[in-house]
This record gives C-alpha cells, structure tokens and sequence, in this order.
C-alpha cells in the first residue's frame, strides 16, 4: 500500500502553498499548522512532510519552532526540510523534533556535508530531496536551475547509501494537474530499490492510485487536501 504523506509548507509562521515554486504565488491556507497538523493526525495519517520556505529563502533554518510546537503537541512522523545548510541547522532540526529531514540544495553545493550527515545519522533519518524541471535538477527553493541530471544525482547517492529520495517535479507541484508518473517509473526502472516519494501534481484519488499502480512507495500531497480536492477522509482506503 502507497505511503500518504501530507505536506505542510510554512512562509511567516502559516501554512501556504505556491504554485511551481513561486513565492509571488502564494496563498495562505491556515494561520495555525498545528491546527492542521492535528487534523492530520485525526483522520489517522501518521507522517508529515514540513517545509521551511522561509529558510530555503534565506539559507538557514528558520522556523524551528513551528516544528517543536508540532512535534511536541503530535505523534506525527515529521520529516522537516528547506534551509539545512549547516551541522548548527541540522542539529536545530532533529532538536525541534524532526524525525527525518529532507537536504536538497545542500546536496548539490554541498555534497561532502550531506554525505557526512548520510554517514553520521544513516539512511533512515537523512532523505534526499531531488526537485526536477525538464530533468534536471534545481535548487534554492527552486528559485535557480542547475544542469545536472536527475539520474545522476541520484545514481551518486545511492553509492553513497541513499535509500530515501522525494522526487517533486516542479512543473507539477500546485498545479493540481497530475503527477509525474512516467518520471517516477523511469527513476524506479533504473533504480528499483529506493523508497522513491513522489511529489507534485496529485489532484485526486485517482492520481494516487496511479501512483499505486506504477509502484512508487510513498506520495506528499498538500494543495489538494486544502482545496477540497482530496478529502481526509477518504485518504483512510490507503491506511
């Protein structure tokens, strides 16, 4: 069964979405993510996927409290991601309350640091984040492209012991469009091992259960539960 993981993402605090990456499209969806979080965990979901927009933006963690005051008033699996750069900022993190937590651009600027987190902490608590446009990687947030491969970003992780990878393809992510099936099974096909969590686009049951079909072992949803597309309640036929 396809692991549901319900995202939260945080500008000033709140919870927001943006549309493919952009700050400038931005929409506010609760002011309090503990509320939302706890709804989470009401309707039976057990992880969480948070997202420091703020720190992306700014290159160092910055809202470690809203972590703490989640994981300390839940039982939620929280992996915690967005401007980790540092040991100061990974250490914040997992002393917040993370459980996991997600480096992407540091992963691509740099690799020796991640690596070392990859060795210090092992593969269950350090997930690779791989956000994509046209294949290639981008980074900062998304706020700046790279020309680096997407199947060999991760095919030099995963000699270095990478099990988990969040795979969002930008072009999808708050579109409400569908996700990037025909991605993930390329990255599956070539690398069947990972536990690959899909990311970006999901806009319906239907979408996750295409998900299902094509093997990917876990997908993050977000703009769909907060715009009714998806409800709560019917995310339970996957618990």
């Amino acid at each position: 069964m396809i692991e549901i993981i319900p995202a939260i993402d945080l500008i000033d605090g709140k919870c927001v979405r943006l549309s493919q990456g952009d700050y400038n499209q931005k929409k506010i969806y609760n002011e309090n993510p503990l509320e939302v979080a706890k709804m989470f965990e009401d309707n039976g979901l057990t992880r969480l996927h948070l997202v420091d927009l703020d720190g992306a933006k700014a290159q160092h963690i910055v809202n470690y409290k809203v972590l703490e005051k989640i994981a300390s008033e839940t039982n939620l699996i929280i992996d915690f991601g967005g401007g980790l750069k540092t040991d100061a900022d990974l250490q914040i993190a997992f002393n917040s309350g993370a459980k996991m937590i997600t480096g992407g651009s540091v992963a691509v600027k740099n690799a020796d640091v991640f690596a070392n987190w990859l060795q210090c902490y092992g593969n269950e608590k350090i997930i690779l984040g791989a956000d994509v446009k046209d294949e290639k990687i981008a980074v900062n947030g998304w706020l700046e492209a790279t020309e680096l491969e997407l199947t060999t970003f991760i095919k030099n992780y995963v000699a270095k012991g990478i099990s988990k990878i969040i795979c969002t393809d930008i072009s999808k992510d708050g579109m409400l469009q569908g996700p990037a099936i025909e991605l993930y099974s390329k990255v599956l096909h070539i690398f069947p091992d990972i536990y690959l969590i899909a990311s970006g686009g999901v806009s319906s049951l239907q979408d996750i259960e295409a998900l299902q079909a094509a093997h990917v072992p876990a997908v993050i949803t977000g703009k769909a539960i907060y715009e009714g597309k998806i409800k709560l309640s019917d995310l339970k036929v996957f618990l």
